[in-house]
């Protein structure tokens, strides 16, 4: 019996875990998982790629890692190997939680965690009637939207990642056309997802959180916070730099409780919950002041940039890996870095009560930022907490 690495495809994060699997001496079985034909029957079970029959693979594994990106592809992946009497992190019914935002704030909800004020309107914005006619149903749904929330709207598609689709409405006219956009699709299955607008500053958190089996939860003492003022949404896919930032015990645990509330009674568990600190005005100094260090910081950041983008990563990633790390080293150890880090370390301090919770991604990208900034290989906590389940 040994553990698995399910995938796509091997990118950064799945070779980071391989090269800590090697190096903590952990055996890894690769299960690719995209192109592969699943095959059941009456006392029949088949896995088979072209030219390779991989069910023994399937059956001899006792535990495995998800890696699998698309979030469809992961649910059908861990459901799968549930079925067959594997162990997962994360399970199934995790996937399912985290797959959407609104059953994941539903979950957090319902334990009493700080989440922004939210909405769910079960309703597309507009339907076909058998004989063809369309009928459109922005205008209720905005009204019922606004008559929640208030005037500033923000819209997201309700499996949505990295910013994808996110869109912040201050009027009514806004508001109807930002909903007619939100279409039935892979990321925004059925109906509108609605939030209130926080008013978070420049910055939000990432924060992680892992379970071993027969241990207690922990959080990560370090966050890893997403910084910028081009754009409302602070996800780094949009071009926000990164910095490490130290949590205040009651943070930690206020994410503790979340993941309790996320994993249930699941033995082990891996995950990255999003936060943003509701910070009004309790601002130590001025948007001008941070702007001009941010720019700063963005000069050194982009060497680091620039190596995440070489592609020599895909045939030699130790050397890139070694490029990578002096990079981040080299941008972390900056005067502007340092003086970005104090302001949100100080304003996460003097707000830490304003925290709310508002998304959990169950298969985190870490190699790159998450690892070298906040100083948490998530591979580590994935791999211990497979381990635990053997």
């Amino acid at each position: 019996m040994s553990i698995g690495l399910l995938y796509e495809r091997s990118e950064n994060d799945e070779n980071g875990i391989k090269l800590t699997a090697e190096q903590l001496g952990i055996d890894l079985t690769f299960i690719p998982f995209r192109k592969i034909a699943i095959t059941i029957g009456t006392n029949i079970f088949n896995v088979t790629s072209k030219g390779k029959n991989l069910t023994d693979t399937f059956k001899d594994i006792k535990v495995v890692m998800n890696r699998a990106q698309s979030k469809n592809r992961r649910i059908y992946a861990a459901h799968t190997l549930e079925v067959l009497g594997k162990k997962i992190i994360n399970p199934s019914a995790i996937e399912f939680t985290c797959y959407s935002k609104f059953r994941t704030l539903m979950e957090l909800w319902a334990l009493g965690m700080p989440i922004p004020k939210t909405t769910y309107v079960p309703c597309d914005p507009s339907d076909k009637t058998k004989d063809g006619r369309v009928i459109r149903n922005e205008p209720d749904i905005a009204d019922l939207l606004r008559q929640e929330i208030g005037r500033s709207i923000i819209i997201k598609p309700d499996a949505g990642t990295h910013g994808k689709g996110i869109v912040l409405s201050k009027d009514r006219h806004a508001l109807l056309n930002d909903i007619q956009k939100t279409v039935p699709s892979i990321i925004n299955p059925v109906g509108i997802v609605a939030q209130e607008l926080i008013q978070k500053w420049f910055y939000d958190l990432r924060i992680i959180v892992s379970k071993e089996k027969s241990k207690q939860p922990i959080c990560h003492p370090v966050a890893l916070a997403r910084a910028g003022f081009a754009d409302f949404r602070t996800n780094t896919f949009l071009g926000n730099l990164v910095f490490d930032v130290k949590l205040p015990q009651s943070i930690q645990g206020l994410a503790v409780k979340c993941g309790k509330a996320l994993g249930k009674n699941h033995d082990a568990w891996v995950f990255a919950l999003d936060a943003m600190v509701n910070v009004g005005e309790n601002k130590q100094v001025d948007d001008e002041t941070v702007k001009a260090e941010l720019q700063k910081a963005a000069e050194t950041f982009s060497v680091v940039s620039k190596i995440k983008k070489d592609e020599s990563r895909l045939h030699d990633f130790k050397a890139w890996n070694s490029k990578l790390e002096t990079a981040f080293k080299n941008y972390m150890s900056t005067e502007p870095y340092t003086k970005i880090k104090n302001v949100i370390e100080e304003n996460v301090q003097a707000n830490h009560t304003n925290i709310v919770f508002h998304e959990a991604n169950s298969c985190p990208e870490f190699w790159e930022q998450t690892r070298l900034i906040a100083g948490i290989n998530v591979a580590v906590p994935l791999l211990k907490s497979a381990q635990s389940l053997l």
